[in-house]
């Protein structure tokens, strides 16, 4: 088998156009499959060049095989099996700003670059007043970003033609409003080292720079171990490398305040590649839309599902008792909240659905479990608020989420002798050890229900809710008494 690089396989040269903060496994087999997509099907053009973010990193390992990699993607489309492997060569080069600072600040020099995109998890998208101008480089990403924007400002004397289009992806709510904060407090800290560039630098960002934000989906496994034998023989290369994915994906781009949307379209035009990408005003109404209808039912079907003895989503949404529920909590409860257009919230969620039920992918329900209590504060309390708004009564499915949750967190084993282990902030796990310590199912439901600060936040103490002490109650004593099973029978 040979190894995987320019001079075994093909590489189209493209001209570098966009700059990539992180090369993990998510952009690679989105960000850059959707760019791949862009440049077979249409005129753009463009080649992405790697920024390592962190000093450690896979930016090595990728150069060594040339940037080339395959897409392993997997799941239903339209009922039907999808299991495709796909070369992608549309990296040109990585660059690690830790071990070569100034090829890193070269690529502020780049002329034909004109996006930035970046993937720097939850926690990158950060201020760090320590970070200087000067450093090499920065340690926050948006302080190595305003780095870079200077140093193009710099290198062609403040033309506006030459502003970049910065698309972040983390997976936190308008985080390209986050990150422009985060660069307008570097320009304002870096005042003194920025000298009589910085009120025309902080023009240029602002006029000639556009940060939009972004909403990202699509699951990605990651590398296949237990299938990279049998996709390397089949690709007939050593690709260390591969990528697996769900075949579903979307993006959404929310357009700066200062960038027309037709001119996203022209100069970024996924459309015209039949990608799933939509452009926007206001990603907002898609965001509520991802959290309620795939990240809720994932929050309320998890403990369900694993205290009637499921692992798996798929067997969970595939199971005749338990399959329902989820149907109901997705369809009758979490739905009705959105205010989108019910099609098209319909097609979403049978959608959603299709992917819970994807065949390649094992997706342990276990994992799901992490912090339960904060998803459930994000991902359902505003949806079982507006439904008791809407509709007069509490979403039954919803509370039995709940439930289950509280009583997970209970700890000890299942009824089959799969140990239970909750994993959560300390605080709310000792919350729980001592409610449960009671004996008493009220106080559990009323000390959980009553944690503001803790767990609710802004949201408040939810024992004011009318009839959800009682109906938490009920539905923790329905699991301890009938069993999980026969409580999700009795909806």
């Amino acid at each position: 088998m040979q190894p995987l690089n320019s001079t075994t396989a093909p590489k189209v040269i493209r001209p570098e156009r966009i700059i990539q903060f992180g090369e993990g496994n998510f952009l690679r087999a989105f960000i850059d499959w959707i760019v791949w997509q862009m440049d077979k099907k249409t005129d753009f053009d463009a080649s992405v060049v790697i920024v390592q973010p962190i000093a450690q990193g896979m930016a090595e390992r990728l150069q060594a095989q040339d940037c080339l990699y395959h897409v392993n993607l997997q799941g239903l489309i339209d009922g039907q099996p999808v299991n495709t492997l796909e070369m992608i060569d549309t990296v040109s080069r990585t660059v690690n700003p830790y071990t070569h600072h100034d090829d890193y600040l070269a690529l502020a020099s780049l002329p034909d670059v004109r996006f930035v995109i970046s993937n720097t998890t939850e926690a990158g998208i950060a201020f760090d007043p320590a970070c200087r101008l000067n450093d090499a480089p920065p340690s926050s990403y948006p302080g190595k970003l305003t780095q870079l924007l200077y140093h193009r400002f710099r290198a062609f004397n403040g033309d506006p033609s030459k502003g970049l289009i910065i698309m972040p992806c983390e997976l936190i709510f308008q985080n390209g409003h986050h990150l422009v904060d985060c660069i307008r407090k570097y320009i304002d800290l870096w005042k003194e080292d920025l000298g009589t560039d910085f009120e025309s630098f902080r023009q240029w960002f602002e006029q000639s720079c556009y940060v939009c934000a972004t909403l990202v989906d699509r699951i990605v496994p990651g590398f296949p171990r237990k299938d990279i034998d049998a996709i390397q023989q089949k690709v007939g290369y050593a690709d260390q490398m591969v990528v697996q994915a769900e075949a579903f994906h979307l993006w959404v781009i929310e357009t700066a305040p200062n960038l027309p949307l037709e001119q996203l379209a022209r100069e970024f035009p996924a459309d015209k590649a039949g990608l799933h990408v939509i452009l926007t005003h206001d990603e907002s109404p898609y965001h509520e839309r991802k959290v309620t209808l795939l990240n809720g039912p994932h929050t309320v079907l998890s403990p369900v599902a694993f205290l009637a003895g499921l692992n798996i989503v798929r067997d969970a949404c595939q199971h005749e008792v338990i399959g329902p529920f989820i149907h109901r909590v997705m369809f009758e409860e979490l739905l009705p909240t959105l205010n989108l257009p019910e099609d098209e919230l319909r097609r979403f969620a049978d959608d959603v659905m299709e992917r819970f039920c994807n065949p390649f992918v094992d997706h342990q329900l276990t994992s799901i479990m992490l912090n339960s209590f904060p998803k459930f504060q994000t991902r359902d309390l505003p949806g079982l608020k507006t439904y008791l708004q809407r509709k007069g009564t509490l979403p039954r499915g919803i509370v039995l989420g709940l439930a289950a949750i509280c009583v997970y967190y209970r700890g000890g084993q299942r009824a089959d002798g799969t140990p239970i282990q909750p994993n959560d902030d300390s605080r709310i796990i000792q919350l729980l050890a001592d409610l449960w310590h009671t004996g008493d199912t009220r106080k559990v439901a009323e000390g959980v229900l009553g944690a503001a600060d803790l767990i609710w936040h802004e949201h408040g103490n939810l024992n004011a809710i009318p009839g959800l002490t009682n109906l938490l109650t009920e539905s923790i004593d329905s699991i301890l008494e009938k069993g999980m099973m026969e409580t999700v029978k009795t909806l």
